[in-house]
């Protein structure tokens, strides 16, 4: 997660960030669907939140949401070893080959 500054939590707690810019999920066969459904949504109602990252954690393949002027929000897809995911709302790349460094797919 990237979180503007200063953090915001939710009152009373130190586990619960109200102001993420960006969210890094790596999904898994049990969370996939609420990773990218009800779980998604709630994210989108932050008004901090500006990307959104899937990471597939069985291939070379990275989902990028990234929030438009008039708030919408676009899919870019990145897939295979050569691909290099370039944040929107940062200054910031990085190709899939480092992100999965040190794994081995099944």
């Amino acid at each position: 997660m990237l979180v503007y500054t200063p953090v915001v939590y939710v009152e009373g707690r130190r586990d619960t960030i109200t102001n993420p810019q960006i969210i890094v999920e790596v999904l898994s066969r049990s969370t996939e669907s609420y990773d990218r459904g009800q779980k998604f949504e709630y994210y989108r109602r932050v008004n901090s939140f500006q990307e959104y990252i899937l990471i597939d954690q069985y291939r070379y393949y990275v989902e990028q949401f990234t929030k438009t002027e008039d708030g919408k929000w676009l899919l870019s897809e990145y897939e295979g070893d050569q691909s290099v995911l370039s944040l929107s709302s940062v200054e910031f790349q990085i190709s899939l080959l480092d992100i999965y460094e040190n794994v081995e797919f099944e």
